[in-house]
């Protein structure tokens, strides 16, 4: 990248902004997902939980996760992001550690959902501070910078959960990491800025140019955009975005929090056996993640770089289905999901401040993660109750690639404008 002068653009941003909420989120992800290695640990047997229960309580969370997402990502972007993601942070640290101390499934399904009001905004607001510092031609990396947290919090929650289970059980998988997410206060407060315009560590020319670039995106967007929230609750591509999402955050979480199940059911295996084969998926994770999300700044096609890894995802899961009789054939399907599972989702980000301008970016962020998210009880809770109905996980599997396939018909359909080039390459 270079400015008009033909000087480097100083990239300050990228080492403070990124690694800050790549932490913070690397923990939320974590306090999220745990459960479904206690799930595996015999947490289940402990409370007296039904599969279709152990799913119910799984998804809760993402009931309780809809609540704050809009008026967050308003919030956010009309306030102070910084000082309301390290409140939050508190609040979910100190539930995830009662979660380890409940004595009946009553108690953990209400924790769960306080946890996930506690969460529920981090996306949102964390997504307006991304789009304060990154411009559109680089936003596709940023946000992929930002989700690896998802693979980066996977591959070491896996064997650290499996650990932990084995050694002093499920209850200090709870404990111990929401224990460790408190001490999160001591890093964000020091990194982070909400705005280039307040940041002091700041350069005068990436300051400078940063805010030119983001007043110009912004002015392009007034000249034809409505900033009404009634206008923006009524106009369909909000909606496509909408069902897109949920249809995806279907199919992600019920792969994610009934992997270490299958992984168990798959290879007949202990838990530090199961927690070390979980990382596999999102070791490559990370690789799908950064390589989408270069391919599609670089072209400028947001709407075939989120709909190419939908439908990998979808195929690859299908896959490691039909072919788990040869069971490292299905573990290798599975592992390529990895590669898939959130690509399309940095690239998906980039595409609401295109469609709506700052003034309702922040609400619409949250709308579509709120709503979108109701995937993430859908998926877990389906896979529960299809595994009690018909005694195996592959109706679940079927389920969640049918919703990972709608997702990827609705990506067909959005405007052309999210197809197009808007800006040079980096």
């Amino acid at each position: 990248m270079s400015i008009a002068s033909g000087r480097a653009i100083p990239s300050a941003r990228w080492w403070r902004i990124i690694p800050a909420a790549i932490l913070v989120y690397l923990f939320s992800f974590m306090d999220r997902t745990n459960i479904s290695f206690a799930m595996a640990g015999c947490m289940n047997e402990t409370l007296a939980m039904t599969p279709a229960l152990s799913g119910l309580i799984a998804g809760i969370f993402f009931i309780g996760y809809v609540i704050p997402q809009m008026p967050a990502g308003h919030l956010a972007e009309h306030g102070n992001a910084k000082h309301f993601i390290g409140i939050t942070i508190v609040f979910w640290g100190g539930l995830s550690i009662l979660c380890g101390l409940v004595q009946n499934s009553e108690q953990l399904l209400v924790l769960r959902f306080l946890t996930g009001v506690a969460e529920g905004g981090v996306w949102p607001a964390m997504l307006v501070i991304i789009s304060h510092w990154f411009p559109n031609e680089e936003r596709g990396r940023a946000n992929a910078f930002f989700i690896m947290n998802i693979a980066i919090a996977s591959i070491i929650t896996g064997p650290l959960s499996g650990w932990i289970i084995s050694h002093y059980g499920w209850r200090w998988v709870f404990i111990g990491e929401g224990a460790l997410t408190l001490v999160l206060i001591l890093v964000w407060y020091p990194l982070i800025a909400n705005r280039p315009e307040t940041a002091k560590w700041l350069s005068a020319a990436e300051r400078d140019y940063l805010i030119t670039k983001l007043a110009a995106e912004q002015a392009q967007l007034k000249s034809t955009k409505t900033v009404s929230y009634r206008a923006v609750l009524r106009d369909l591509n909000l909606w496509k975005l909408v069902f897109l999402y949920f249809f995806y955050q279907v199919g992600i979480y019920g792969f994610a929090l009934w992997l270490p199940t299958l992984l168990k059911e798959l290879t007949k295996t202990g838990m530090t056996n199961v927690g070390l084969l979980s990382m596999c998926p999102y070791i490559v994770m990370i690789f799908g993640l950064y390589g989408f999300a270069r391919l599609s700044d670089r072209s400028g096609n947001r709407r075939r770089y989120t709909a190419i890894p939908i439908l990998g995802f979808a195929a690859c899961f299908l896959a490691s289905t039909l072919l788990k009789a040869d069971i490292w054939v299905s573990f290798g399907f599975l592992v390529a999901c990895g590669v898939f599972m959130q690509s399309a989702s940095g690239v998906f980000w980039t595409i609401p401040p295109m469609l709506f301008p700052s003034e309702v970016a922040g609400g619409v962020r949250g709308i579509i993660n709120a709503l979108g998210n109701l995937g993430g009880f859908i998926g877990p809770f389906a896979v529960g109750w299809l595994r009690m109905s018909f005694n195996n996980y592959d109706a679940g599997i079927y389920f969640l690639v049918a919703m990972l396939l709608a997702g990827y018909l609705i990506t067909l359909t959005l405007p052309a404008v999210t197809a197009g080039r808007r800006a040079g390459p980096a």
